[in-house]
């Protein structure tokens, strides 16, 4: 069994309490505990963008094309207004999604369709 490095040693910093908000946000952001996400941002630690970036852009097309299947299943059509909403919103909430989706590690219909 490989036993693991003790850290015993700490860094620390003052920070306002605005600053430590918009720390905790980010670190949550991330889904890392705010020690975990200073620890990996100090010894410059960082996840492949690329996966979250592609994920996001795959979330955000399968969001337009669920809303858009739906809405011609019940027999309505789309104005260019209401699908350049569409992919907007999709644009505007695939980060959030795509962060959300990798720690939960599901997609389901069920939380697409209330996107």
């Amino acid at each position: 069994m490989v036993k693991l490095a003790l850290r015993n040693k700490s860094v620390g910093t003052k920070v306002t309490a605005t600053e430590f908000d918009a720390l905790e946000r980010r670190a949550h952001a991330q889904k890392l505990t705010l020690s975990e996400w200073v620890r990996a941002e100090l010894l410059n630690i960082k996840k492949d963008d690329g996966d979250e970036v592609l994920l996001g852009e795959l979330l955000a097309l399968r969001a337009i094309l669920i809303n858009l299947l739906f809405s011609l299943g019940k027999g309505e059509s789309l104005t260019a207004e209401a699908m350049k909403e569409l992919i907007e919103r999709a644009d505007r909430d695939k980060v959030n999604r795509a962060a959300g989706r990798r720690s939960d590690g599901g997609l389901s219909v069920r939380h697409a369709a209330a996107e």
